[in-house]
């Protein structure tokens, strides 16, 4: 074990410099940070000198590889230590084994040492055929039979000459299809011409539940041009066995590839050999392909599919808050009644109701206006959010029949993850008398005011916004979106005092132990006036506090840099820049004029450069500012509120509420989302959907079809769409599985609107005005 480097981890930093085209400094002071405990949110924001200003997904990139690399030594080190254990280690395989630069060359090189379970192959050597199967290759222009005779013994039940061939070509077989070289050839044919292709299940076609399956009951494309979702859906179909999945290569391409090396002669022996070999790649090595194809493949898969979970979750997570404002927040219903909810302007709970106000009697719906009226004035709410699901539009027209002043809008929010919120530990402690229903309508209110910090208190998983997310590799699946969470809410900041343990953990250096002390803390001792109270929280040591200071906000705190996102280790620096322009620092945080006297290169050290100085710059000009975009207020078409009310051609402002590889879902208000297929996006071609439309855009559609049996709508973001009926290759598996979770439909009979006649809705509103 002497040949394998000392630190292995530094011997792969030129690697990944090559490999990602960053510069190998930037990649050892990356190394180097993330092994002292640095965070990526912290190293891409407070260590720009040291990387060169990597960015998070590149350092991000580093780690991933690096950690990669380390399991490739790890998987070396381990087949190593077999071989050695085994004495089968030379010096020349110990070489080959040091020099494998991927998992596949190392499994290949140890392909014809690894123990192996009972084979044909291991069967004939254990009858005393493998000298037999030496002498076939060695020996090819010659006639085998009388050799052959020679290994008849009964006792080992070789009863015939044929049988001692047959054991020996077994044995040869196995060797073609552990041959390293043969299997880097085959591979390469694989990933190049490979074809997936995938057929019904014998006896399933006509049942029910293959239906959403039946794109596939005979389907093949090329393994390179797959798209990731037809990976999935073809393996989904598999695993609930109602189809056949192959990764196939013609077997006369591959049966070349090995002859030239291992039939060398034109007698009766080479024929074995080359029975040997044939059957070797049909039945070994290209079963062993095929398998690892299988893999690679969903393992791509697996990664596109992250991708586009991690980019829809983003874009939910940064989506525009409303900010501290007095709520109303309403969970619509029908027969139950619409649970309501009073907030303050911090998302504190001040009173819980019920309103009848989508079903009933008109005077059910008139005491439900007078009391909502009334809540409106008492608490002097300043807006209105209603939930997504089931009776939300028929919820909206009633609340705009009060006629509220334009100060009070009345905002549609997506609710999903919402009720798996309600059901949560967290909601239970925080809530622990109030049941499901008022938790819900919390988180809805919550979550138009800040979208964020409501949605990192439930699993990303569960938000619903990718395809395939069961599908594909958990762990993976955890780690990308723990990324993005992380991401997103270091980018935002967080405010100290009035953070959620579950938003505090997510902060650079914190943990959820972390942040729980810090609760305890807050609720022990009061509000905190200073960053530097930080370290008064048990457990809360030095790295800790470096590594969240900068992304932690106090509002009025003693020191006006606590509430931005200038580091504390800067703060001097930034008092001996005040102290130089003949000001004090809340000088330079609201005077353009203080801050045009400071020249940056006076400032320039060994370990502050013009990055970082152009940092605090920047944030001086804006404190603490918050990089989402402004709230901006929507509203869908009126009178339309249902699948039937939809019709070809109808022009609709609509909301992405998830975007998938095949396209995009969007919310017209119809409690059924429409799909936008990729080829109906834009008037371009469009390869990828996440380029042209983000979860939350705010769009304009063009009804092409609706289905009501089957619960689907057709929509087109084209300027003159083609009504021309058309097969949709995403599937029906895809659709299914990746479109929101249908929403609540209204029942036949129920009053539809805001019930009755008349102008009591006015008369509410003067009711509500005398109480």
């Amino acid at each position: 074990m002497s040949d394998v480097p000392a630190d292995p981890a530094a011997a792969h930093l030129e690697t990944i410099a090559l490999e990602l085209g960053i510069p190998l400094s930037s990649v050892t002071a990356t190394a180097k940070l993330l092994a002292e405990g640095a965070t990526v949110p912290f190293i891409s924001r407070y260590r720009k000198e040291a990387t060169g200003s990597l960015d998070e997904v590149q350092i991000q990139a580093v780690r991933d590889r690096m950690l990669q690399l380390a399991e490739l030594d790890n998987r070396r080190a381990s087949i190593l230590k077999s071989l050695e254990e085994r004495t089968l280690l030379t010096p020349e395989l110990k070489k080959k084994i040091l020099a494998a630069l991927t998992v596949s060359a190392l499994e290949d090189i140890f392909a014809p040492y690894r123990p192996k379970r009972q084979t044909r192959a291991t069967k004939a050597k254990d009858r005393g055929l493998e000298p037999l199967s030496a002498w076939l290759l060695a020996n090819q222009d010659a006639d085998p039979a009388e050799e052959a005779a020679k290994f008849i013994d009964a006792e080992k039940e070789v009863a015939t000459a044929e049988d001692a061939l047959a054991g020996a070509r077994d044995i040869i077989a196995e060797q073609v299809a552990d041959d390293a070289a043969l299997r880097g050839r085959t591979r390469k044919l694989y990933e190049e011409e490979a074809v997936v292709a995938s057929k019904v299940m014998y006896g399933k076609d006509k049942d029910p539940e293959a239906a959403k399956f039946r794109d596939y009951f005979e389907w093949s494309e090329p393994l390179q041009t797959i798209p990731s979702h037809r990976t999935l859906a073809i393996r989904r179909g598999e695993k609930e066995g109602f189809l056949i999945m192959r990764i196939e290569v013609p077997l006369e391409r591959v049966v070349p590839l090995a002859v030239p090396e291992w039939v060398t002669g034109s007698g009766a022996a080479a024929e074995e050999v080359r029975k040997a070999v044939e059957d070797g790649c049909k039945r070994l090595l290209m079963s062993s392909m095929e398998t690892e194809m299988r893999l690679a493949a969903k393992k791509t898969a697996d990664a596109t599919a992250i991708q586009v979970f991690a980019d829809n979750l983003r874009e939910l997570l940064l989506a525009s808050p409303l900010g501290r404002k007095r709520t109303i927040a309403i969970d619509p219903a029908f027969r139950t009644g619409c649970k309501t909810v009073v907030l303050d302007d911090k998302g504190k709970l001040l009173h819980h109701t019920v309103l009848h106000a989508t079903a009933g009697s008109n005077s059910q719906q008139y005491e439900a206006a007078v009391e909502l009226a009334g809540l409106i004035k008492k608490f002097d709410i300043e807006a209105i959010a209603i939930g997504n699901g089931t009776a939300s539009r028929e919820t909206e027209t009633f609340v705009k029949k009060l006629k509220l002043p334009a100060s009070i809008p009345v905002i549609m929010v997506n609710e999903s993850g919402a009720s798996i919120y309600s059901a949560s530990e967290a909601a239970r402690e925080e809530f622990p008398t109030e049941d499901v229903t008022v938790r819900g309508a919390v988180s809805i209110g919550r979550r138009l005011m800040d979208p964020l910090a409501e949605l990192v208190k439930i699993d990303p998983k569960a938000i619903g916004v990718g395809q395939y997310q069961h599908d594909v590799d958990q762990r993976a699946l955890k780690a990308g979106l723990d990324d993005i969470v992380e991401s997103c809410v270091n980018g935002v900041g967080v405010e100290l005092n009035t953070a959620s343990k579950q938003l505090l953990a997510y902060v650079s250096g914190l943990n959820a132990s972390l942040a729980e002390n810090i609760v305890s803390w807050r609720n022990e001792n009061g509000a905190f006036s200073s960053r530097a109270e930080l370290k008064s929280v048990p457990r809360l040591g030095e790295k800790a506090f470096e590594q969240a200071a900068g992304f932690l906000r106090i509002r009025g705190a003693a020191h006006p840099l606590d509430a931005s996102a200038v580091h504390p280790e800067r703060y001097a620096l930034v008092e001996q820049m005040a102290k130089d322009a003949g000001c004090g620092v809340e000088d330079l945080l609201r005077d353009p004029a203080a801050r045009k006297k400071i020249d940056l290169q006076r400032y320039v050290s060994d370990d502050v450069g013009l990055p970082t100085l152009q940092d605090i710059m920047n944030e001086l000009a804006k404190p603490g500012r918050d990089p989402r975009k402004a709230f901006e207020l929507f509203s869908f078409a009126e009178g339309v509120e249902k699948p039937s009310d939809l019709t070809q051609g109808l022009k609709l402002p609509g909301i992405v509420t998830n975007v998938t590889a095949f396209g995009a879902f969007v919310d017209v208000g119809v409690h059924q989302d429409g799909l936008v297929h990729v080829s109906q996006l834009s008037d371009q071609f469009v390869r990828d959907p996440s380029e042209v439309v983000k979860v939350g855009q705010k769009v304009s559609v063009t009804v092409m079809e609706v289905d009501i049996a089957r619960n689907r709508i057709s929509l087109s973001m084209k300027s003159a769409p083609d009504f021309e009926p058309r097969q949709q290759r995403g599937g029906p598996a895809d659709r299914r599985d990746s479109r929101p979770p249908r929403r609540g439909q209204a029942r036949s009979g129920q009053n539809q609107g805001g019930g009755g006649g008349g102008d009591w809705f006015s008369q509410a509103m003067s009711q509500a005005k005398k109480k």
